[in-house]
């Protein structure tokens, strides 16, 4: 077993518990930090219970820490409200911990490109979550070129899988395949999309945490073949058997949903990523760091099927 400590914060979270499995898996001791101590905790791993949002949380959590995993974020809702002073928090936790910090960050920074994001593609967000995502970054990348600390980040689409409920392929999508309800889709549903399943973005992760080669930069994340949310519903549908299909939701619809959800009452500001083809590449951090093998989408869909089977229903969400 590492004798280096790897400390996952927002480790109940959908990437959080990823990462924390996935540290585990190889050995490595790791401590959980939530708000909350999770029921079902891995053996060998230390829970601790924390705001990491707060000075002292954010310190205590990071104490004698090798790697920080910044898998933290506020509700989608209130970004703009809570997210730069968490990232503040964080980043003063690893740092004074003499730290790593490895930022499980998005897509959001990149301007619409209608052809595969890259690390090359240019970040000029038209969105306000957008451009609060690369402010984030480029202050976490601004303390690691003044050596503050060393930091990487990692970027990842849509998620799916084992834990992810918060994401629009998470608990609203599993949940309606499930129930042979139709899945509402934002904007267009025959639009080819990459979406991440979690395992693969914590492998990714982990790598980053452990090549100094990834340092002082974003990375795209491997994922498996673009689907449309019609391709990926049939494929979730068949898995389940039901006949879930999935259904354009538009903007306006969108928004009255909103008022219900208020998740859905974000939407609209991406609405880009799901009018037009949003697909991720991730041929650089392969290049860099070696084969990272991903999960195709017929075993990842099994396997998050099956972990939604076996926790029931879940409230509707659709933020990430």
């Amino acid at each position: 077993m590492s004798e280096q400590l790897h400390v996952v914060l927002g480790a109940t979270g959908g990437i959080g518990s990823a990462v924390v499995r996935a540290l585990a898996a190889s050995g490595c001791r790791v401590r959980a930090v939530s708000r909350t101590i999770g029921r079902a905790q891995l053996p060998g791993v230390e829970s601790m219970a924390a705001d990491v949002a707060t000075a002292e949380g954010a310190r205590t959590a990071c104490v004698d820490a090798a790697v920080v995993y910044h898998c933290a974020q506020p509700a989608y809702t209130r970004w703009a409200q809570e997210f730069p002073a968490l990232n503040e928090q964080v980043l003063a936790g690893a740092s004074g911990a003499g730290a790593k910090l490895v930022f499980a960050d998005n897509l959001y920074p990149y301007a619409p490109a209608g052809r595969p994001i890259t690390e090359q593609t240019p970040q000029q967000p038209d969105s306000r979550k957008g451009r609060l995502r690369l402010a984030l970054a480029e202050r976490l990348l601004a303390a690691g070129r003044a050596g503050q600390l060393r930091v990487t980040l990692g970027r990842a689409s849509d998620y799916y899988g084992p834990g992810g409920l918060n994401s629009v392929a998470g608990a609203q999508l599993f949940d309606a395949v499930r129930a042979g309800k139709p899945v509402r889709w934002p904007a267009d549903v025959d639009q080819p999309h990459t979406l991440h399943y979690l395992d693969d973005v914590a492998l990714g992760l982990v790598r980053l945490g452990a090549d100094a080669r990834a340092d002082g930069q974003a990375w795209v994340l491997p994922a498996a073949e673009p689907l449309t949310a019609r391709q990926f519903v049939s494929l979730a549908a068949k898995q389940a058997g039901t006949a879930s299909v999935a259904q354009p939701t538009g903007k306006a619809m969108m928004r009255l949903a909103g008022l219900v959800v208020a998740p859905a009452r974000e939407l609209p500001d991406i609405w880009y990523q799901y009018a037009e083809p949003f697909t991720a590449d991730g041929r650089a951090f392969q290049a860099a760091f070696g084969p990272l093998p991903v999960t195709p989408h017929a075993t990842a869909v099994a396997a998050t099927l099956a972990w939604f089977n076996g926790r029931g229903a879940a409230p509707s969400e659709v933020s990430r």
